[in-house]
């Protein structure tokens, strides 16, 4: 499955990246969030993991735009931040992230929602083939 990680921090995005692979990911960074923005029209990201606080376009407005881009497969967006209090977890909420994680972040907790992601994933890609496959019987 591919990654896009959106972090200017280059010590986390190194360390972000060394993990995800690790796990098995195809994995692609992006020092900001304008890098991030392009690399994900031109890709096909399954999950991204996006820095809040990034100059050029920040992450809650990268996460905006993931939402508005016409594709037809899901992609879940984890959040990670230093920010950690109640208004900026319910701004990433809103801007349309499906998780949350805080710096410094637990490469175990990471994983675990990592699990969470491809749960999600894998239940849309059943909804979507059971939708087309509806489809299919009503044409037949």
């Amino acid at each position: 499955m591919k990654v896009l990680i959106a972090e200017d921090d280059q010590d986390s995005r190194e360390l972000l990246s060394w993990i995800l692979q690790k796990l098995g990911y195809q994995v692609a960074t992006a020092a900001n969030g304008k890098e991030a923005w392009e690399a994900y029209r031109k890709g096909r990201f399954r999950i991204v993991i996006s820095d809040v606080l990034m100059p050029e376009i920040d992450g809650l407005e990268l996460c905006r735009r993931i939402r508005l881009h016409k594709q037809s497969k899901y992609t879940y967006i984890i959040i990670i931040t230093a920010l950690i209090g109640k208004k900026d977890y319910l701004e990433g909420m809103e801007a349309g992230a499906d998780d949350f994680v805080t710096k410094p972040f637990d490469a175990d907790e990471l994983k675990a929602r990592l699990r969470v992601a491809e749960r999600i994933i894998s239940f849309q890609e059943q909804a979507v083939a059971a939708e087309q496959a509806e489809k299919n019987i009503g044409t037949a």
